[in-house]
């Protein structure tokens, strides 16, 4: 009706679904009852989702997080997101309502366009960015990029020095390892040699955030919110390293050791490497 939304059944399978016509960044949400009735939502759940096929439940603090929506008919109930979403679609799914009424909801959402560069990949091609060594820092590099797959296994990542030295980011069954070799090849030693796994179920077909940061020795690796910080053994200097990086696999078979390994096959979005818009830099060049 006129007053807002108000399914025809009150019962926990209704939901109100917006299409917002292009990825958004979504803010903040605020809710009312429906206009001059006692049709109001008391707690709702928030899902987002990129296809409006496949969704995924707003959480903070880790947990699924049901919003507590209104007391009466017309006061607006707002809420500032913790952490923003990113997608097309919301859904609204009310929890619980007046007794003594229906479901009835008026909703606002708050947000701004996103801007992105999204690249796909068929598990056949790589991203090879290839960069002047003048600019090169010893002493800091940072690699950030969002990736989404249906793929369980493929390399995100891959650099490789002179002496076999290499760092590889690789999605091995559904999990993110960060393989780093500092091994000299000549006495074969391993201890130069870290793998960290983060992150669960990452082939989802939901966004995932990636953040790589290396300070002389220190090293920050993030998936999503989740940080492993460490120090990295043996002469850990870029300067030993390709003055290349290749994005969704290893562009020459057969390097750093193992064949099996397969090509990213999914999406990337937002790539950057010390402030450089890889993607973008794709498309003009």
């Amino acid at each position: 009706g006129a007053g807002g939304w108000s399914p025809l059944v009150s019962n926990k399978y209704q939901w109100l679904q917006i299409d917002l016509g292009e990825r958004t960044e979504i803010t903040a949400v605020a809710t009312q009852g429906g206009y001059g009735s006692s049709d109001w939502v008391t707690s709702y759940l928030l899902m987002f989702s990129d296809s409006g096929r496949n969704w995924k439940q707003y959480r903070q603090e880790e947990s699924i997080w049901a919003f507590s929506g209104n007391t009466n008919a017309d006061s607006v109930v707002y809420y500032k997101l913790q952490h923003s979403i990113k997608a097309r679609f919301l859904r609204f799914v009310p929890l619980d309502w007046n007794p003594n009424g229906r479901i009835g909801m008026r909703i606002e959402v708050y947000g701004c366009t996103y801007r992105s560069e999204v690249v796909g990949f068929d598990g056949k091609s790589c991203l090879i960015y290839t960069f002047n060594q003048k600019l090169m820092s010893a002493l800091k590099d940072v690699i950030s990029l969002k990736f989404k797959t249906m793929q369980s296994d493929g390399i995100l990542l891959h650099r490789e020095g002179q002496n076999g030295d290499h760092i590889t980011l690789e999605l091995i069954k559904g999990k993110l390892s960060l393989l780093i070799n500092l091994g000299d090849a000549k006495t074969h030693s391993s201890n130069a040699q870290i793998n960290i796994t983060l992150g669960s179920l990452l082939d989802d077909q939901h966004w995932h955030s990636v953040l790589i940061e290396h300070f002389n020795n220190q090293v920050n690796f993030t998936v999503d919110k989740h940080t492993h910080h460490f120090h990295a053994k043996g002469e850990f200097n870029y300067l030993d390293l390709d003055y290349e990086l290749s994005f969704g696999g290893i562009p020459v078979p057969g390097k750093s050791g193992t064949l099996s390994r397969k090509n990213f096959h999914g999406c990337f979005e937002n790539i950057y490497f010390n402030g450089v818009n890889i993607i973008d830099l794709a498309k003009r060049h």
